[in-house]
């Protein structure tokens, strides 16, 4: 491919535009593409003002031409940084994982992508098909990779495709690592610094390798490992309900093969929703989070009698949840869900195998105050992160270093993931398909629903209610009003949020802490990061940060009552005055 001029990010949009034209290493399809916007600035702005920015996370944007999108061309150049980096530690012979979710293009993203790796020289292993999140975290380890790719956008609308980075302990990348995969990528100015060859040369090379199916049954051995009571699934296992729907995505097979191996054999399916389909035709937004998605399962629902409702996300690694609750179906949140599988998954293992001083039970700052009730209640080691299965899993990385007998109970937070165990170092939404079947069947042995098992929780810790508000910046001029806001609230912070004396403030991008009432000031021991947090009267708290992935910023609330009534009242109280704090902006 001809190159581009050494320093791309000089160039304004219109010439960026006019460069992909001339290049003759770009295809005609995505010159035809970009030939349709001829004339129009704003388009050609919202395509090549910038590059599509390579994170922490990884990358994730709206599908098509243009440097600001995710295309075969910025997949390339992604991977051709983390490559370099790869070289650069000397780490290559171990090879990289891929796999890819069933969005359109992921199967030829993954593809691209393997092969600048295979360019590189470095070992590739692909999975053959579409997979889960938690199955390429769990390949990287099985397999003793050094990093991972895989190629999805978890919930995002049908015009989305993400890219996620994986290192060798199978988490998604963290300090320092993160950090320097990020200069590599930003280091490439040009497309002719980026290599690719095809697949029959990375065959002949012997770099280009399939992953077999032993890699999924191991998997599936390690998820019936962790089995707390195997008696009350064998007593119940006919007896439960489940409507299940992967949301056109990748949870199908895992899914109903685990609950099949375990014997549950009232498992109804969406069929409108089981096929992978990058279109999601039935739901347009696939996410397990919006009630809206649940439509066709709560159907289905009512006229089988199921006991509990459940929906992966496209790349299975999170589920929403309904129980059943008398005649009506109960939505429940991350936090719900997250909470009941905690005192569930840290109380069976307390019954079976006992806890210890190094089991430990990790979650995140903008997770419900519950779960630190949670750990309370078992007098379990409890660690909060900053938000995001990497810091989650990083944290158990970071605590392995020093301490070779940590028992890692669980983790979750309140965006609907959970993992359960050192084997997959991600949020795993095909175990919690399974945690959420056995729960069902051992509440069932104690004459209890799951939701009763939840207002039996409640009662025990107190009532706690957990709110998310966001508010959408689109467009350029986005990001500008939502620096603003932050900084707004950084240096001149409320005295009163939601209602509520702000008591202390921890800014996790300036590292500072400060307790109002006492003027004592201190620092924070998590990764900066830009996200304020507020400490109020009564156990609430208020925590504020742009979205990583989306034009947004999102604030987390939580409230605490001795009463569900008396929570209620407190969040409707906290909903108004956010709504109007962020209104006024």
């Amino acid at each position: 491919m001809a190159a581009l001029p050494r320093k791309e990010e000089d160039m304004n949009a219109q010439e960026k535009y006019l460069s992909w034209l001339a290049d003759p290493g770009i295809d005609e399809e995505t010159k035809a593409e970009l030939r349709a916007i001829e004339g129009d600035e704003e388009a050609i702005r919202e395509r090549f003002e910038g590059d599509l920015e390579f994170g922490t996370g990884g990358m994730r944007g709206i599908m098509g031409a243009g440097s600001r999108r995710m295309n075969v061309y910025t997949v390339r150049k992604a991977t051709q940084g983390l490559a370099n980096y790869i070289l650069k530690k000397g780490v290559q012979a171990k090879g990289v994982a891929l796999s890819y979710d069933s969005r359109n293009h992921s199967a030829d993203f993954a593809r691209e992508a393997a092969l600048t790796l295979c360019a590189n020289g470095i070992p590739i292993y692909i999975f053959p098909t579409l997979h889960p999140t938690p199955m390429l975290s769990f390949a990287v380890r099985e397999l003793g990779c050094t990093a991972g790719i895989n190629i999805t956008a978890s919930h995002n609308p049908p015009e989305y495709n993400g890219y996620k980075a994986y290192w060798d302990d199978g988490a998604q990348v963290t300090i320092p690592d993160d950090e320097n995969i990020i200069q590599e990528v930003n280091a490439i100015t040009g497309f002719d610094m980026v290599k690719t060859i095809s697949v029959e040369e990375a065959l002949d090379k012997g770099l280009y390798h399939i992953i077999g199916p032993e890699v999924d049954d191991r998997y599936f051995e390690e998820l019936k490992k962790l089995i707390r009571h195997p008696e009350a699934i064998e007593a119940e296992k006919e007896n439960i309900k489940l409507v299940y729907t992967p949301l056109h995505g990748t949870g199908l097979v895992p899914a109903t093969r685990i609950l099949k191996e375990l014997g549950f054999t009232q498992v109804y399916v969406v069929e409108e929703q089981a096929q992978p389909d990058g279109s999601f035709p039935t739901v347009g937004y696939p996410n397990p989070e919006d009630p809206k998605a649940f439509k066709l399962a709560l159907e289905l629902a009512k006229k089988v009698d199921a006991d509990i409702i459940i929906a992966n996300d496209p790349d299975a690694d999170r589920l929403g949840v309904f129980l059943k609750n008398g005649k009506e179906y109960m939505r429940l949140t991350g936090n719900m869900t997250g909470t009941l599988l905690a005192d569930y998954e840290i109380g069976g293992i307390k019954d079976t195998r006992g806890l210890n001083e190094h089991s430990i039970f990790v979650s995140t700052i903008v997770t419900s105050n519950m779960a630190g009730a949670v750990a309370r209640k078992y007098g379990v080691r409890f660690y909060e992160t900053l938000t995001g299965f990497k810091f989650i899993c990083g944290k158990l990385r970071e605590l392995e270093q020093t301490e070779p007998d940590v028992d890692y109970l669980y983790g979750f937070e309140e965006s609907f993931g959970s993992s359960f165990g050192p084997y997959c170092r991600d949020k795993d939404g095909i175990a919690a398909v399974m945690a959420l079947c056995e729960a069902v069947c051992y509440y069932k042995t104690k004459g209890k629903s799951l939701w009763d098992a939840l207002q039996d929780l409640y009662k025990e810790v107190g009532y706690y209610k957990d709110i998310n508000i966001s508010k959408n910046f689109p467009g350029l001029e986005g990001k500008d009003k939502m620096a603003a806001i932050m900084d707004s609230l950084r240096y001149n912070p409320p005295k009163e949020l939601g209602g509520l004396p702000v008591m202390a403030m921890r800014d996790y991008k300036l590292k500072t802490t400060k307790d109002f009432a006492t003027g004592k000031e201190g620092v924070t021991d998590l990764p900066e990061s830009n996200v304020l947090y507020f400490e109020l009267t009564d156990d609430a708290w208020v925590c504020v940060r742009p979205s990583g992935t989306e034009p947004k910023i999102k604030l987390y609330c939580g409230v605490r009552g001795e009463t569900e009534a008396e929570a209620a009242a407190k969040e409707q109280v906290m909903v108004e005055k956010l709504n109007l704090l962020m209104d006024s902006f």
